[in-house]
């Protein structure tokens, strides 16, 4: 398998930059997902990886080596699309197959087959081998599709939303999968989405990009719960951070028009301390507890119901944010509740750069 370095890669069309100085390290084996809204670089960074396009500055390296100038076949690496790309008058067997006759590949027979029923067989596909591709589904297509890279056993897979046009229970089912996949093969593996369910469900680490940028770098429990940003706060999430203006002075935060007023504690005091003026201030819709013993009152402005808890907009003059509550608590559009916010959860970013206060003194630093 491989190591796969970006180092300082640019990236330029007809004078629109598509990438600004990224950098990135994929360790050899490693899970790493590429998370960001349309736009922002994803497709273009796998091409550059692949060996697809060049970059107009830095610099590629899969195992040490720069590659810039090697062609995509010299790179051995598989790429798995969105769309399937298989050949629809042929069988699974001969889609399959096809990579492994090129004219730059020498396999016998005998070591074809061996790939093809290994391949199979991890996918689960050996009772889909004679059909044509063409009778497939949805699901069935993108498991061919990747089973076309496995046969290759390449130096590194890299897949541009493969579960995109896939229904959500099956995106579900093959989430899973393709984890357990990775795991099996012990295979690098670079998966771009702008799915963030699917960059926290499967990832080892997750770099979050914006407009051409790395915003952050980090675990799936680091980019939750510790966010460098108030974009990666607002994009990475469901529902997102809630984002409010407030003002902290000699450790106390107050916001929403005044009438929410706590003494930060924990993490959170510790990143306020010393600072006093105006600041973003972000809280999970779970650290905000609805119940009687709250600190501050609001009315409920929409309620939505996911089964196991309500997801609960509450109004607090023109402020609107989100809350949790379990989904057996009676609540109604327009009912009035008391809150609180848990005030070691307490994000505070400064309301110039954006950065969190936490990630602004590590800089500092």
């Amino acid at each position: 398998m491989a190591q796969i370095t970006l180092d300082k890669i640019s990236k330029t069309y007809a004078a629109t930059p598509a990438l600004r100085d990224l950098s990135l390290d994929i360790a050899d084996g490693e899970f790493f997902v590429l998370l960001g809204p349309t736009g922002a670089g994803k497709t273009t960074t796998l091409r550059l990886i692949a060996g697809l396009d060049k970059p107009t500055t830095g610099a590629v390296r899969i195992d040490g080596q720069d590659v810039v100038d090697w062609t995509a076949a010299q790179r051995d690496i598989a790429l798995v699309f969105q769309y399937y790309s298989l050949y629809p008058r042929y069988t699974v067997r001969q889609n399959l197959e096809f990579p492994l006759k090129s004219r730059v590949h020498n396999y016998t027979q005998a070591e074809i087959d061996t790939r093809v029923n290994s391949a199979s067989k991890i996918l689960r596909i050996e009772h889909l081998l004679e059909r044509k591709t063409d009778k497939l589904s949805g699901g069935e297509m993108q498991r061919v599709a990747i089973g076309r890279a496995i046969v290759r056993e390449p130096r590194a897979f890299l897949m541009d939303e493969p579960l995109s046009n896939l229904d959500a229970k099956l995106r579900e089912a093959l989430r899973s999968e393709l984890k357990d996949l990775q795991m099996k093969l012990g295979a690098t593996f670079l998966f771009v989405t702008h799915d963030q369910i699917e960059a926290m469900s499967m990832g080892d680490r997750i770099g979050v990009l914006d407009e051409g940028r790395i915003a952050q770098i980090g675990t799936p429990y680091e980019i939750y719960n510790n966010p460098r940003s108030v974009f990666v706060a607002s994009f990475v999430g469901s529902p997102a951070m809630n984002l409010v203006d407030a003002t902290v002075r000699n450790g106390r935060l107050t916001a929403l028009s005044g009438k929410l007023d706590i003494a930060l504690s924990g993490a959170a005091g510790r990143e306020a301390a010393g600072h006093n003026g105006p600041v973003t201030a972000g809280i999970r819709a779970e650290d905000v507890v609805v119940g009687p013993d709250g600190t501050a009152e609001a009315k409920v402005h929409h309620v939505e119901n996911h089964g196991v808890e309500l997801i609960l907009t509450l109004r607090v003059d023109d402020h609107l944010f989100k809350a949790t509550a379990p989904a057996t608590v009676p609540i109604k559009i327009e009912d009035t509740v008391r809150f609180a916010w848990t005030a070691d959860k307490v994000h505070c970013f400064d309301t110039n750069t954006g950065i969190s206060f936490t990630h602004r003194e590590k800089a500092a630093a």
